[in-house]
C-alpha cells in the first residue's frame, strides 16, 4: 500500500499528465501521477528516428513553461521533446511513480479505487491523462494480407534500412503517411500511398508557417460552441504538416513528382492482392477545396488588417493526378515487400471499470468531464478546444480542469 492516500490520481506522465499536476499543483491540491515507464514514454518509445514535432518551437508551451531557445520557428526533435518534458517534470517537482501500471480502476462510495502494480490508491478524483494516440489502429482487413508481405505500424518504425528489400505500400495520408512515405522513397523504396481523408496545408503561407495564421485568426482556440457538430469537428482528419529545417510543405503533389504512385483508400484484400477505392478524385478535391477556404481566411484577415505579408502564392489542385488511379494491385508481382499502415489511433481502457465508455470504446465526457463525479480524461482531440490535442493547447484544458476538480473536492469537503 502506498504510505499517503492523495485526492487526486493522475493516470499517465505525458504533457497532458504533467500540465495536469502543474495545475493541481498551483492550487495546493496533493496528487500522484502514474506512469507505466518513464516521463513522456510515448515519446520515447513511438518515434522513428527523423520524426520532428509538427508544431513549431514557439508552440511548445506548457502552464509556467515554455521553449527559450534561439530557434523559435524550427521544429523539436523527439529527443528534444523528451528533454523538455523531463526538464518542465524536474522544474514543476511533478510527483512521479515511475514504473507503474495502472491495472483497475472502480468507482467507490465519494471516490475511486486505483488498483496499480506498486499498490492501491483511494482518491476523490482520477484524471486519465493517457493521450489521444495511444494505440496504433489497424483496420481489420489486414489479416487478409499474405503472411510474405511484413506488416507494421509507425510506432514499430524506425527507418528504411529496417525494411526488407522491395518496395512499401503505405496505407493513410496524413502527417505520418506522408512523411514516412516520403522518406522510403528517397530511400530508393518504390513507394505506393493509399489516400483516405486528409486536411491538406502548406506549412507556410505568404511569409508565415501556417500555424502562425492559424493562431492568429483563433482557429486553433476555438471552442465547442463555435462548431455545427463537435463529434463531427472531433474526428476530422489530422494535418498534412511535416516539420522540417528548410520548412518545406509536403503533400500529395510533391509526393507524385518524387515519384510515389498515389491509390485510393484500401477497401479490400484477398492475400497478396490489395483493392482500392475509386475516391481518389473527391477525397483529393475535398481537401483541396477546404485548405483553398483556409487560405481565403487568411487572405481576407490580411486585406482587412493591412498586415505586412509576402504576395499570395499560386495554388495548385491535387485531384487531377488522380484521374485513373489503379483499381488493384497484386503486391507481389509489383515487389511490395512491406505494408505500414498510418491509419490513425484508438483508445483503449481495459482497466477502466467504471461506467463512462460509449459503444465505439471511447470516454464519454463534456470538456473532460465524465458523468462520472471525480473522473476526467485530458488531452483529447478538440476536448474543449480545436487545438485541445496539442502541447499548446492541453494547458488551457488542464487549467480549468483544475479548477473543477477544487470545486469538487471543496464540495465534497463541505459534505
Amino acid at each position: 500500500m502506498p504510505l499517503s492516500q492523495p485526492a487526486v490520481v493522475v493516470i499517465g506522465a505525458g504533457q497532458a499528465g504533467l500540465a495536469m499536476s502543474r495545475c493541481l499543483s498551483e492550487r495546493d491540491i496533493e496528487h500522484i501521477v502514474l506512469d507505466r515507464g518513464e516521463v513522456a514514454q510515448r515519446w520515447r518509445s513511438h518515434g522513428w528516428d527523423s520524426l520532428r514535432l509538427l508544431t513549431p518551437n514557439w508552440m511548445t508551451r506548457l502552464p509556467g513553461f515554455k521553449y527559450t531557445g534561439d530557434d523559435p520557428d524550427g521544429f523539436m526533435s523527439v529527443a528534444d521533446l523528451v528533454t523538455f518534458l523531463d526538464t518542465y517534470a524536474a522544474r514543476s517537482r511533478t510527483p512521479i511513480l515511475k514504473g507503474t501500471t495502472v491495472q483497475r480502476v472502480d468507482a467507490m462510495g465519494h471516490g475511486f479505487r486505483v488498483q496499480s502494480t506498486r499498490g492501491v490508491w483511494h482518491p476523490r478524483a482520477v484524471v486519465i491523462a493517457t493521450g489521444f494516440t495511444e494505440r496504433p489502429f489497424v483496420p481489420a482487413i489486414s489479416r487478409d494480407l499474405t503472411p510474405a508481405v511484413l506488416q507494421l505500424v509507425p510506432a514499430n518504425y524506425r527507418n528504411p534500412s529496417q525494411l526488407p528489400q522491395g518496395g512499401v505500400l503505405v496505407v493513410g495520408a496524413s502527417s505520418t503517411g506522408v512523411q514516412l512515405a516520403d522518406e522510403i522513397q528517397q530511400a530508393g523504396r518504390q513507394v505506393t500511398l493509399a489516400v483516405g481523408r486528409h486536411t491538406r496545408l502548406p506549412r507556410r503561407y505568404r511569409g508565415r508557417d501556417i500555424l502562425w495564421w492559424l493562431d492568429r485568426l483563433g482557429v486553433l482556440k476555438a471552442d465547442r460552441a463555435s462548431v455545427h457538430d463537435i463529434n463531427v469537428s472531433r474526428h476530422q482528419p489530422s494535418l498534412q504538416l511535416v516539420g522540417r529545417a528548410d520548412h518545406a510543405s509536403l503533400d500529395l503533389r510533391m509526393l507524385h513528382r518524387r515519384g510515389v504512385r498515389v491509390t485510393g483508400r484500401v477497401r479490400g484484400i484477398d492475400g497478396a492482392r490489395v483493392y482500392f477505392d475509386d475516391d481518389l478524385v473527391a477525397t483529393t478535391a475535398a481537401a483541396d477545396i477546404k485548405m483553398a477556404e483556409t487560405l481565403g481566411r487568411i487572405d481576407t484577415f490580411i486585406a482587412k488588417t493591412g498586415f505586412d505579408a509576402a504576395r499570395r502564392q499560386p495554388f495548385e489542385p491535387t485531384w487531377p493526378l488522380a484521374v485513373g488511379a489503379r483499381a488493384s494491385l497484386d503486391l507481389q508481382a509489383a515487389g511490395i515487400a512491406t505494408v505500414i499502415w498510418a491509419t490513425g489511433y484508438r483508445r483503449a481502457y481495459p482497466w477502466l471499470r467504471v461506467p463512462v465508455l460509449d459503444a465505439g470504446g471511447e470516454i464519454l465526457h463534456d470538456g473532460g468531464v465524465t458523468p462520472v463525479s471525480g473522473l476526467y480524461v485530458l488531452g483529447l482531440n478538440f476536448q474543449r478546444r480545436r487545438h485541445s490535442s496539442f502541447i499548446d493547447g492541453v494547458g488551457s484544458d488542464a487549467f480549468e480542469l483544475a479548477d473543477h476538480i477544487s470545486g469538487v473536492l471543496g464540495r465534497q469537503r463541505v459534505a
